[in-house]
């Protein structure tokens, strides 16, 4: 009889037999796959193509049940577990090398309460597939800017995006969760049910147990808003940057800008000869009153000599849709981030240094300007706590081929060590790659001991270790 060979949490292998693999597929509802499985290939690929990594087996869950016999399994033998919803995660933490990798990806259902404007996701959900759903009657939560993003992974780490000036982050809207946790029970946390579990996956990640079911509170949005982009010429940056700093000071909730410096994309809207060539770009939302909206954003548009503006109407399902392109899945990435509560000249002067070295002409550094209702929350009410900070920084790295790693992974590390005297020190954990495990305290500050303490207790054996690890109290990390 064939057997498995299976990494246990403790780094060894266990070697399960043809039967035991047998029977717990026939527990389940959904599909287990094998290494010599024809899908295997295709499901333990991750959005991040620099993670290459094999599970032993893949559990494809089509419901509660299905996660809940993946925990006892998985408890049962020891084994090593990562849990994927959309895959989207920078670390790659979906997937494990040699464990069982719980995949959540065809838990896509999406429930929309007109009336009371809530709905409930399942964690296989994109954000595109929430949009379709909840812009059907006129509504939406705040999510992020990139629809092919998981729900499950933006809502465990914080989330923010267009709306989140406005409505505040993710976990500010998240109103219940169903959870499986390490001893296989599938229970609800809200602020009246187990309420500390509630709090902790409110920005702690994965590290307590598996959602299958997110409920969330739902606000008017659209069905337009007045978005898009304004490209300025790379030697306008000093100017472009400042003005950047002194317009978004003022902006109202409804009103988000972003700038971002990079090479300019091969798009139609962009004159080709600007192709490739350095550019500061803003790109805006304004989610309320459109008329209002032109009011707020003409000094923006009528400040410089921009190479194309294209500010206008568009429905906010395809506006949370418009940098797809240039995020496609299978590319190689790497992050670095700050937090800031203000945007330095020195920081600027930095910025505009490094974007001359540039390696890759699909790496870009953004800075978000954040705020408004994300920062009237106490840093101690939700695990994430970083509520002060007005700005935060993803230095994105993106690149094609293995040639290219050290190239752009240096850039982005060296950036990032030049401008750390500016940052806060804090971090939003959904940027952070696999390689960052020291920046998890820092991430979590004054909230850390209690998420010790919440893990400790829902977690003791750390089972759910795949992630920005939070280790339990008395418990090694292998």
């Amino acid at each position: 009889m064939s057997t498995y060979s299976i990494g246990r949490l403790d780094g060894s292998t266990i070697a399960l037999s043809e039967e035991d693999v047998s029977n717990f597929s026939k527990s389940l509802h959904g599909e287990l796959l094998t290494p010599d499985s024809t899908q295997y290939d295709e499901v333990r690929a991750v959005w991040n193509g620099m993670i290459d990594r094999r599970p032993g087996l893949i559990v494809r869950c089509h419901g509660a049940a299905d996660v809940v016999q993946a925990v006892n399994f998985a408890r049962q033998h020891k084994i090593r577990v990562s849990v994927r919803g959309c895959g989207h995660n920078i670390a790659g933490s979906a997937v494990c090398d040699g464990g069982l990798m719980i995949d959540l990806k065809l838990m896509h259902a999406v429930r929309i309460d007109a009336m009371k404007r809530t709905a409930r996701v399942e964690p296989g959900c994109s954000l595109a597939d929430f949009d379709h759903e909840a812009q059907a009657f006129g509504l939406a939560t705040p999510t992020g800017i990139n629809s092919t993003t998981g729900i499950s992974g933006l809502t465990l780490g914080g989330g923010f995006g267009w709306l989140s000036r406005k409505y505040g982050m993710t976990i500010d809207n998240l109103l219940s969760a169903d959870v499986v946790t390490a001893d296989g029970k599938l229970i609800q946390a809200s602020k009246e049910l187990n309420p500390d579990l509630f709090w902790a996956i409110r920005g702690g990640g994965g590290n307590f147990g598996i959602v299958t079911s997110f409920e969330f509170q739902l606000h008017p949005v659209g069905p337009e808003v007045l978005s898009g982009l304004i490209f300025h010429p790379f030697e306008d940056a000093k100017q472009v940057l400042e003005y950047y700093r002194d317009f978004v000071a003022g902006l109202p909730d409804e009103t988000v800008v972003l700038v971002v410096l990079r090479l300019a994309p091969p798009l139609p809207f962009i004159p080709e000869k600007w192709h490739g060539k350095a550019v500061v770009v803003f790109a805006a939302c304004h989610a309320g009153d459109l008329d209002e909206g032109e009011r707020i954003l003409q000094p923006l548009r009528s400040f410089g000599n921009p190479i194309t503006d294209v500010i206008g109407p568009h429905t906010y399902a395809a506006w949370q849709q418009a940098f797809d392109p240039l995020l496609t899945a299978g590319a190689r990435n790497y992050w670095k981030s700050h937090n800031f509560e203000k945007l330095s000249d020195g920081l600027f002067a930095t910025m505009i240094d490094y974007v001359k070295q540039i390696p890759s002409p699909h790496t870009e550094i953004f800075i978000g300007a954040i705020g408004g209702q994300m920062n009237r929350v106490e840093e101690t009410e939700t695990a994430y706590p970083h509520r002060s900070s007005d700005y935060i920084m993803n230095v994105h790295g993106r690149w094609e081929t293995a040639a290219e790693d050290d190239a752009c992974i240096n850039w982005a590390r060296n950036f990032f060590r030049d401008t750390t005297k500016y940052a806060t020190g804090g971090a939003y954990m959904n940027f952070l790659t696999e390689e960052e495990t020291d920046r998890i305290r820092a991430a979590y500050g004054p909230n850390y001991d209690r998420l010790v303490e919440v893990k400790t207790k829902y977690d003791p054996e750390n089972l759910f270790r795949s992630n920005q690890n939070i280790v339990p109290g008395k418990v090694a990390l292998s």
